[in-house]
């Protein structure tokens, strides 16, 4: 008996499943609510893995796969979902990952940012970066605070997106969103095009390389909103994570840049919930007040985090304190906020003086 692509899929979205594993000599298997869990079918063979990734992935796709080994894409399951697909080659065979993207965009509140945030989505110009490790939900908090400006503002919004995850409609606000491999070669490219089209907002998937890095500091202090990414934890090593990409003759440069056009990062990571039934963000926020310019201008970054505990008026937090809240109101695990922590043994002493 073979398992057809369509019928997982539809379980995928039946189930609430973030993540479907199609390799060879296992069944597939499914991610629900962060825990890995293999369906009761047979394993699969090599022929299943291929029909499979041949069902979902276009000519362009297979081509890439035969030349690069892997490719990425989003597809549409009807109008139930769309994916976002890695597929790749392993040992000679297919195999391949899809992780499924929301239909429906989240508001801020449900996704547990504090209301503060949405001043931001209404600055002329600056940087707001989302930062985390892969699968924390940075998609889904951009895709939000895109569809708020679009909802809310008469902007020009140019997404750059490998690949395009969320698809937005025309509201307010004109959106163009532009796919890396489809519509552009490269994220720089893209960026660097994009300051020609008249844009007020620019998100960049991801800040992957210096030459982006450079382009997206650039746009934001010459009268952008631009919005992006990193695959950092905590809003020191963000800025520490950039500085340290440039050559050491520019690094002052750079801080200097970053201090005038760095309007907020915010880091996040997403944990199981302690019932078992869905997961939860934890988020550490900064906002840029005129004491973190000078902290980050005079390379003193490692003193961010204690601005951090004190700047809860102008809705700053650290991770750590945010993980001890939602441990407190019994929505995580101990394991789990201890695990997550940016200084474990901190937070323990912190649990122990209460």
């Amino acid at each position: 008996m073979s398992v057809e692509m369509s019928d997982l899929l539809q379980l995928v979205v039946d189930e609430g499943v973030s993540d479907l594993h199609i390799e060879v000599g296992a069944p597939p298997m499914v991610r629900l609510h962060g825990a890995l869990t293999p369906l009761e079918v047979p394993s699969l063979t090599a022929q299943d893995t291929e029909k499979m990734v041949k069902s979902i992935a276009s000519d362009i796709h297979l081509q890439q796969i035969a030349e690069t080994g892997t490719v990425d894409f989003g597809f549409g399951f009807g109008d139930q979902a769309r994916f976002r697909v890695s597929a790749f080659k392993q040992k000679g065979v297919f195999g391949t990952v899809l992780r499924q993207i929301p239909n429906t965009l989240l508001t801020l509140s449900q996704i547990g940012l504090p209301p503060m945030i949405k001043n931001l989505l209404y600055k002329p110009r600056g940087l707001i970066l989302v930062t985390g490790p892969t699968g924390s939900g940075k998609s889904t908090t951009l895709a939000s605070m895109i569809n708020v400006i679009n909802e809310e503002r008469d902007a020009h919004i140019i997404t750059i997106e490998d690949p395009i995850e969320f698809y937005h409609q025309h509201k307010r606000s004109c959106i163009i969103q532009r796919e890396i491999g489809t519509d552009t070669p490269s994220f720089k490219e893209a960026l660097r095009r994009a300051l020609r089209q008249d844009p007020d907002v620019i998100l960049v998937g991801e800040m992957r390389d210096l030459e982006t890095m450079e382009a997206a500091v650039s746009a934001a202090e010459t009268g952008h909103l631009v919005f992006g990414t990193l695959h950092t934890t905590g809003a020191a090593r963000t800025v520490d994570r950039i500085v340290d990409a440039f050559p050491t003759t520019q690094q002052d440069q750079i801080r200097t840049q970053l201090a005038s056009s760095l309007e907020a990062v915010i880091s996040q990571v997403l944990l199981p919930k302690a019932e078992g039934n869905g997961r939860v963000a934890a988020f550490e926020i900064m906002i840029s007040t005129p004491s973190i310019k000078s902290l980050i201008r005079e390379n003193k970054t490692f003193r961010i985090t204690s601005e951090l505990q004190t700047g809860a008026k102008f809705g700053m937090n650290t991770l750590d304190s945010h993980l001890i809240e939602l441990y407190n109101s019994k929505v995580i695990s101990y394991k789990d906020m201890i695990t997550r922590a940016q200084d474990s043994e901190a937070l323990r002493e912190h649990l122990q003086g209460e």
